[in-house]
């Protein structure tokens, strides 16, 4: 194909994914979004089967058909609980795949050491610190922060140690500094991540998204490859804005995050080792309470997820507004669930109109004024000791306020801790009521005893 037309087509399939990007800012435009993506990267393969650089199509060809079978393959057996984990996953084989394009060149007689040397170590602490971070996701290890003595220390030698070979590789172009390179940037992409708590993994997954994309940028400069290089800077610099807008809606420090040390659990409270009761009730004392109120606000979180109960909760929202006029709202937390934007998939998985989810800033105040916070699997996000204890490891995130309501209602299994591992307080509160078992199933029997009446 003629280097024009390339680089026409390269330039097209870099405005589908910016246009791309552009959808996915808004609910109404998601979907649209998301398929000018898919027309952008199949521009980009075509075209690239094209390109005057490639002479073995059956590898490539092999590469593509494996690669869409696998692909397609997770997306319909994923579950929407699980997506955190597969988002972890994609974002450490983007890191895997500069990796090995970045060894190929050198391989290949490329004199783009700088280049090849950014992809590579930027690419493989992407790929380590995502297996963490999927291990950790995926229950495969603990959620909690993994610490040691001198563990800042070694990542600062580390982070020393892998510029310094950097530097040695770019001035020698030495195979052997570079495989050392590899290695070290491994390492440091495991020990980022194991001191990162549990609480804080959607923070961690828009990092390492960032990390793949400014990995494949350095690639795209090695390779001169213009479409990478617009790409991956999209990529990066969206995701670098995502890390910083969910670390500010956690009042956390985007740079304690990048260097590794974010997270780390203090000591608990004193008071949590005091023998509490909580009150139970049942879902037609919910129901009872619910048909009663003027504005309920329903919370939910992971457990929701879990539980897949987004559906029938949509049918307890609409008939407590079609059967007893009652006010209902959503309130969304910045980081419920295990990624940014989990929850509000799940409510639009459900048709649950936008216009009644709440962000945490517009729905917060309203809470005293509600006569029912509905709390469906979420924990942290309505931990009160965030604000009032200065030795918990969320203390300083902004929670939602559903304790100002006159009545919480709390759906979950157990007085189990949340995923940051502290105990909430809230469960024991004199206006909490908990409803013990399954989400789907308590909200279930609540929506029958409302349709009864």
């Amino acid at each position: 194909m003629n280097t024009a037309y390339l680089s026409f087509a390269y330039l097209l399939s870099s405005v589908l994914f910016i246009l791309s990007i552009r959808g996915l800012a808004s609910p109404d435009t998601a979907r649209r979004g998301n398929i000018l993506g898919m027309v952008a990267m199949l521009i980009a393969i075509i075209v690239t089967m094209f390109s005057p650089l490639v002479s073995e199509y059956l590898w490539i060809a092999a590469a593509v058909v494996f690669g869409g079978l696998v692909g397609t393959f997770i997306a319909l057996r994923v579950k929407m609980t699980s997506l955190p984990q597969m988002i972890a996953a994609f974002n450490g084989l983007g890191g895997l795949s500069s990796v090995f394009i970045a060894l190929a060149e050198i391989l290949a007689g490329s004199q783009s050491y700088l280049e090849s040397s950014l992809g590579l170590l930027i690419g493989a602490v992407a790929f380590s610190g995502s297996v963490i971070a999927f291990a950790k996701l995926q229950g495969l290890m603990s959620p909690k922060a993994i610490v040691f003595p001198g563990q800042q220390l070694l990542n600062l030698l580390l982070a020393a140690g892998m510029i310094t070979v950097c530097i040695l590789f770019v001035i020698s172009g030495s195979p052997n500094l570079f495989y050392l390179l590899a290695g070290i940037a491994v390492i440091l992409g495991f020990l980022l991540v194991l001191p990162i708590g549990g609480a804080d993994m959607p923070v961690v997954i828009s990092v390492l998204n960032a990390y793949s994309g400014w990995a494949a940028v350095g690639i795209g400069f090695s390779l001169n490859n213009v479409l990478l290089i617009i790409v991956g800077a999209i990529v990066g610099a969206s995701g670098t804005i995502l890390s910083y807008i969910m670390t500010k809606a956690m009042n956390r420090s985007l740079s304690s995050v990048m260097l590794g040390g974010f997270g780390i659990e203090a000591a608990k409270s004193a008071a949590a080792g005091e023998e509490k009761t909580a009150k139970a009730g049942n879902p037609e004392d919910a129901a009872f309470i619910m048909e009663n109120a003027n504005k309920v606000i329903i919370v939910p979180g992971y457990g929701m997820a879990v539980a897949q109960a987004q559906h029938v909760l949509k049918e307890m929202a609409t008939d407590l507004r079609r059967l007893y006029d009652v006010e209902v709202k959503f309130a969304i937390h910045p980081v419920a669930g295990r990624m940014p934007g989990h929850m509000n998939v799940l409510l639009a998985e459900a048709n649950i109109p936008y216009e009644d989810v709440y962000e945490l800033e517009e729905i917060n105040r309203e809470f005293a004024t509600a006569d029912v916070a509905y709390v469906i699997g979420a924990n942290d996000i309505t931990n009160p000791l965030a604000r009032t204890d200065p030795g918990s490891p969320i203390f300083g995130m902004p929670v939602l306020d559903v304790e100002k309501a006159k009545t919480v209602f709390f759906v979950k299994r157990s007085l189990a801790s949340g995923y940051s591992g502290v105990e909430n307080p809230l469960f024991f509160a004199d206006n909490t009521i908990m409803l013990y078992g399954d989400a789907k199933k308590v909200t279930e029997e609540i929506v029958g005893t409302l349709e009864r009446k």
